[in-house]
């Protein structure tokens, strides 16, 4: 088995992580009330939203978690939605945005 070397191999990594995540976006600091059509609709004027808008809820209760995910076409999408919705209010929430992590 060939090793590699980490100095190299470890930013190489991680920057290859960030691009392909970098149209993910995690939402915290939902209303408990917001559902993935409000998601969807207020991140929506900031470019195409793809694949699954996610509230996270429960999963015995169904309730709401407080937080959930958006996934832009575009990188250029993402960057200008994660700019213009950071400490918004949605729902009479001020809302925090950050890019998704590998685990989200």
């Amino acid at each position: 088995m060939q090793c590699l070397n980490r100095s190299v191999s470890l930013p190489l990594a991680r920057w290859l992580l960030a691009r392909h995540l970098s149209t993910k976006l995690f939402v915290g600091g939902l209303s408990y009330d917001t559902n993935e059509t409000v998601l969807k609709d207020a991140f929506g004027k900031y470019g195409e939203v793809i694949e699954a808008v996610k509230v996270i809820c429960h999963r015995v209760y169904g309730e709401s978690k407080g937080y959930g995910f958006v996934q832009f076409s575009s990188e250029a999408a993402a960057s200008t939605a994660l700019k213009e919705m950071d400490g918004q209010l949605l729902d009479d929430r001020n809302i925090r945005v950050h890019y998704a992590h590998k685990w989200s």
